[in-house]
Order: C-alpha cells, then sequence, then structure tokens
C-alpha cells in the first residue's frame, strides 16, 4: 500500500509542474503584451547628467530601432527600443558637439529578442523574474502544506524529512528572489540582470551564509550536550559523536567563509572554475543542513504526537538492562511510558491493550530483554494475561517484525503503537513502516544531556539507511549548480 507521503510527493510535483506552466504562460503573455519592445538602461557619467537635455542615442545599424523618447532618471538613460534585423549593435550617447559620451552593446536574436549584453537583460526580464519568485515560494508553500497534512504512523517517512528540510531553502530562495526582483525594478542600474545572475547561480552560499548563526548556535549546543554527557557517561565512541559533528559543523562554516572571501588571480576562467568549487562545496554544505533540519524537526515532532487512546497492542522496544536483571532509566522510561498510556486508555474507554515487551538476548545478559520488562510489567501490577513477551529480536527491524506475528496471530486488524526513548521515535516508525507495522510512536523522557548526542546517532542511522539515494539526489544538486554556476556565475 503506498505511504501518504509518497502519494503526497508526486501530488506536489504534479502541482510544481502545473504552476510552472502557468507561470510560463504569464511570461508569455507579459513578452508578447510589450510587443518586443525592452528598456536599455544606460549609466551615464557626472558630467552627462549635468547636460542630459542636450543629449542624444544613436543605434549602429537597423539592428534595433529607437521608439519613443530616452528618459534620464537617478544617473541613467532609459531608452525604449524594438528590435529591426538580427545581429549585434551598439547604442552611443552623444552630447551636443556629438561626443560619445557612453555606449551599450546589444544582439537581437532570431525571435526577436533583444539582449542586453552589457547589463544580461532581455525583453520581458522582470516577467520572468517575478515568476521564478513567485515559483520558489508556491514550492516552499506546497512541501509545508504536505508536510501538515502528513499525520499518524504515515509520519514516520522519508517524505516527511524531505518536506521539513527542504521546504526550509525553497523559503529563503523564495524570499532572497523576492529581495533580488524588487531591487531590480528599483534601481535596474545599481542591480542589473548580470548581478540576478551571479545570486540565483549562487543561491547554497546563500542560503548557506543566511543560516550560519543557526547552525553556529545549533553547533554549540550540541558541544556543551556532549561535555555535560561525558560528564556523566564514559568517553566512548558513541558519546563523542555531538561533541565531533559540533566541531565539524564550526569547520564547515569558517572553511566556507574563508572560500567566499577567496579571490584567485588569473584569467576568466580560473576565476569560474573557483566558482564553481566555491558553490559545490556550498551545495553539499546545504543539502546536509536541510537533511539535518528535517531530522531535528521529524524528530522532535515525532515523540510530541500522541496516538489515539483506542490501540489494541504496544510494542516497547528494549534495549540493555542491569546484570541483576533490574531495568536502567532508559529502558525504564520505555516501560514506563507503556503503562501509562496503557492505563490512560483503560481509564478513558474501557479498551485494554496486549502489552508486548520485544527485544532478545544479548552476549552479555542473563535473560532476554522482553523478559526482564515483563517482570518490570508484573510489578508495577500489570495482569499477566495483557503480557505476550516476543524475545529473539536483535535488532528495532526485528522487534518490529517478530512483534508484527504476534499481532496477525491474535487479531491481524488491531491497531499498534510503540513506546521507545524520544528521540528513538522517529527512525523506530520508519523500521515499523519497512516491517509492515502501521504504528504510532510514544516517546518517553530522557536526560537533556544524553538526548542531543544520542538524537545525532540516529540522525545518522537515518542517512545510512539510504546513502545511495541521497547521494544520486546530492551529485544531481552539484551537476545542476555547477553548470548554473559555469554558465551564470
Amino acid at each position: 500500500m503506498e505511504r501518504k507521503g509518497t502519494r503526497l510527493m508526486r501530488q506536489a510535483v504534479k502541482q510544481m509542474a502545473v504552476i510552472a506552466g502557468i507561470l510560463l504562460v504569464f511570461c508569455v503573455v507579459c513578452r508578447l503584451t510589450v510587443k518586443n519592445t525592452y528598456y536599455a538602461v544606460i549609466p551615464l557619467p557626472e558630467t552627462a547628467v549635468e547636460r542630459a537635455d542636450e543629449l542624444r542615442v544613436e543605434a549602429e545599424g537597423q539592428e534595433v530601432i529607437l521608439e519613443g523618447t530616452p528618459q534620464v532618471k537617478d544617473g541613467y538613460l532609459r531608452v525604449p527600443i524594438r528590435p529591426g534585423q538580427k545581429g549585434d549593435t551598439t547604442l552611443n550617447v552623444l552630447d551636443r558637439e556629438g561626443n560619445v559620451v557612453a555606449q551599450h552593446e546589444l544582439k537581437v536574436g532570431r525571435d526577436k529578442t533583444v539582449y542586453d549584453t552589457s547589463t544580461g537583460g532581455f525583453t520581458g526580464d522582470t516577467a520572468v523574474m517575478i515568476a521564478f519568485t513567485v515559483f520558489s515560494l508556491l514550492l516552499w508553500a506546497i512541501m509545508a502544506w504536505s508536510f501538515r497534512q502528513i499525520r499518524g504512523s504515515d509520519f514516520y517517512d522519508y517524505m516527511s524529512l524531505y518536506f521539513s528540510g527542504f521546504s526550509i531553502f525553497a523559503l529563503v530562495t523564495g524570499v532572497v528572489m523576492l529581495n533580488l526582483t524588487l531591487r531590480h525594478i528599483v534601481n535596474p542600474v545599481g542591480f542589473t540582470m548580470m548581478n540576478a545572475y551571479s545570486a540565483i547561480a549562487s543561491a547554497p552560499w546563500q542560503f548557506m551564509m543566511l543560516t550560519a548563526p543557526l547552525v553556529l548556535c545549533f553547533a554549540l549546543a550540541m558541544i556543551i550536550s556532549n561535555i555535560a554527557l561525558l560528564r556523566h557517561e564514559r568517553p566512548r565512541i558513541q558519546n563523542i559523536l555531538g561533541l565531533g559533528i559540533g566541531v565539524a559543523m564550526i569547520l564547515g562554516e569558517v572553511i566556507g567563509w574563508l572560500l567566499l572571501n577567496r579571490d584567485l588571480p588569473g584569467p576568466e576562467w580560473v576565476g569560474r572554475a573557483e566558482n564553481v568549487f566555491q558553490n559545490v562545496y556550498a551545495t553539499v554544505f546545504v543539502y546536509l543542513e536541510c537533511m539535518l533540519a528535517g531530522a531535528v524537526i521529524c524528530g522532535l515532532l515525532a515523540p510530541k504526537m500522541i496516538p489515539e487512546p483506542d490501540k489494541d497492542f504496544i510494542i516497547i522496544l528494549g534495549c540493555g538492562f542491569r546484570k541483576d536483571g533490574t531495568l536502567p532509566p532508559l529502558l525504564r522510561g520505555r516501560v514506563d511510558r507503556a503503562i501509562a498510556f496503557w492505563k490512560k486508555q483503560r481509564e478513558e474507554n474501557g479498551r485494554t491493550a496486549i502489552l508486548i515487551p520485544s527485544g532478545g538476548q544479548g552476549k552479555d545478559e542473563v535473560m532476554p530483554e522482553a523478559e526482564a520488562m515483563k517482570r518490570y510489567l508484573l510489578e508495577q501490577g500489570i495482569p499477566e494475561e495483557y503480557i505476550r513477551m516476543e524475545d529473539q529480536s536483535r535488532t528495532t527491524l526485528e522487534n518490529m517484525a517478530f512483534s508484527r506475528k504476534i499481532v496477525e496471530e491474535m487479531q491481524p486488524d488491531g491497531k499498534i503503537a510503540f513506546a521507545t526513548t524520544s528521540y528513538h521515535v522517529f527512525r523506530s516508525g520508519l523500521w515499523a513502516a519497512e516491517a509492515g507495522v502501521r504504528a504510532e510512536g510514544l516517546g518517553s523522557r530522557t536526560k537533556w544531556w544524553f538526548w542531543p548526542n544520542a538524537f545525532m546517532r540516529e540522525t545518522i542511522g537515518l542517512l545510512q539507511k539510504r546513502w545511495k539515494t541521497e547521494l544520486v539526489m546530492l551529485i544531481l544538486l552539484i551537476v545542476f549548480f555547477s553548470i548554473l554556476t559555469a554558465t551564470l556565475g
């Protein structure tokens, strides 16, 4: 059965294709409305501005035809022209004595479009800028709306991660494009289409720089929490993960800033190659940043989505316990969360769920994790008739798959919830979906200093699970922005 997130992603692609078509029609209509007229904007020297009423414009050849009277505004000359023959031409601004005070290069295409070689403008360029801005903002709106539609067991999907993480990039790009468009309309000399092309090509850089304060704050928080963790736990690799990631994020931003402010001397191709390398770096960083943002958003929201009290089964995911068989705080928190939901549901509607403690026996464990949890459940007053152990699993995926067999034996259409630690809810939901279990998560709290480091382990696990897919998507983005930078940057 198709997941809701996949369906929404397909729907979003169709919606954006329709919007792109509408905006394309808008650009064509605007192009036809202006009847090929292009307004060349020619900067004037200060001496010429003072004698603007004495200036005249002449075009070399028949490639363009002057149309109307040129207007002087804010230090530049606005010249209305329309295309004539295909070819290149130059507009000469002459003073009363016939001296050339300014020149402007233009080109006329076969389709009668005027291309402004001097500024990068073309007939209907403002309409294209507006369309691009609207497209970016609508992309954000559609992704944000789609993310809000995914609830219940459907929330545990990589589409949730993509919608939440990359909608931020779409929003920032849309806001940047809005700023570029307004600047180009208000001050076409100070902000030409060449400037706009460069800004569009460097979208990853702009996103990276704009979000740098948030990234640095997040990195510092990771480092602080990891230091606190090391004061309570022994220094193992998994316990210094947040520290390493925090330092790596800070170094990434610093390297990015150094690359952005570096300018290699040499011919034009050296500069373009440098721009491509810089944008490749920014694209990789931003992609990982968006994936991390999506994982953080989904990871924080997942344990806050409390399931409806209508469940027939509650799977309790196991983890390590003490050698004497008692539960440490982490595992006890999971079981207590399941018990609390079990009791609340029973009080509200009289529906009694079957508790399934799930976990096999590790090499250094005296009994299966399920057995240790069952003993605790009995100590807490849960009748044995409402407990069914699953004591063979070794991983979260097996937790879900083996527990599913118990559910199918007892009540194939039963509604399921699962209990685990808060930072583990979203990833566990993904494993549940992979095992064919439609379940909603219950998250138990843990110490503040333990949560960030553990959550980063979960995030890396999410990326590792689909590294081939993520790599392909990243390569496509790198190629796209590299071509954009090489041609426009």
